[in-house]
């Protein structure tokens, strides 16, 4: 990181004894690194073959969290009237490696306070974000994922092998939408849909209560109200995921 810190200090790149030089480490090592990073993208030769710059793939990588807190934001108004007309918390969540991770919430004003935070990860097979992120996500993203032969059991209710699990991901595209019903945590139940925009998966967004709080028989109606706020997020001018 101190290396891609010192490159992108410099407007014409630079050679390994100035990386060595400015950071004080062996020349070896900053060689042994610097290849690396070239291996992996991060870094590229100038023209003139000495000096080093940085990649594209940097510049990717702050592009991707720039278009996530911009969804973020732009999604925030509509949860809280999303969260305030149902009495139910709502949180808008993305894949990041093998899990989900909250990128907004929008809090209920009720007796019952979910302990969540932007910035929690969630598994995926066991949440109704996470299902909804699996469901959608582009296949390559997740097969990795898939191929688990066994996953974690939290609750008597958690799905716990990789047939399951598949046979749940072709409900939830069937019928758009995924619920845990007490699979994560006994006593809580959530319901999700994802945000889909010129064809491609942004985010999940959800509505989550205690077991009370949200019957069953009510879980239409909840659809109702995720399915338009979905609707009304994706209609903003919300930056489109990077392809690569």
């Amino acid at each position: 990181m101190a290396i891609l810190e010192c490159l992108d200090s410099s407007r014409r790149g630079l050679n390994i004894s100035e990386v060595s030089r400015k950071l004080a480490i062996p020349k070896s090592s900053a060689h042994v690194l610097m290849v690396t990073l070239e291996r992996l993208g991060y870094v590229r030769r100038a023209e003139n073959g000495r000096d080093y710059c940085l990649g594209l793939k940097t510049y990717a990588l702050g592009q991707r969290m720039a278009k996530l807190l911009s969804v973020s934001d732009l999604a925030l108004p509509h949860m809280q009237r999303l969260a305030a007309e149902t009495g139910l918390s709502s949180h808008l969540a993305v894949l990041d490696h093998d899990q989900a991770v909250f990128i907004q919430k929008a809090g209920a004003n009720g007796l019952v306070q979910f302990d969540t935070y932007v910035g929690r990860r969630a598994d995926l097979h066991c949440t109704a974000l996470g299902k909804t992120i699996l469901a959608f996500s582009p296949p390559e993203s997740i097969r990795p994922i898939l191929s688990k032969k066994v996953f974690s059991r939290y609750t008597p209710k958690t799905i716990t092998s990789g047939d399951a699990l598949s046979t749940e991901l072709a409900r939830v595209r069937r019928l758009g939408y995924a619920i845990d019903d007490e699979e994560e945590e006994l006593g809580a139940r959530c319901v999700a849909v994802p945000l889909i925009r010129q064809g491609c998966f942004v985010a999940a967004l959800s509505l989550s209560g205690t077991v009370p709080q949200v019957p069953l028989g009510t879980v239409d109606t909840l659809l109702a109200r995720l399915k338009q706020c979905a609707g009304s997020i994706t209609a903003e001018d919300i930056p489109m995921p990077p392809l690569w």
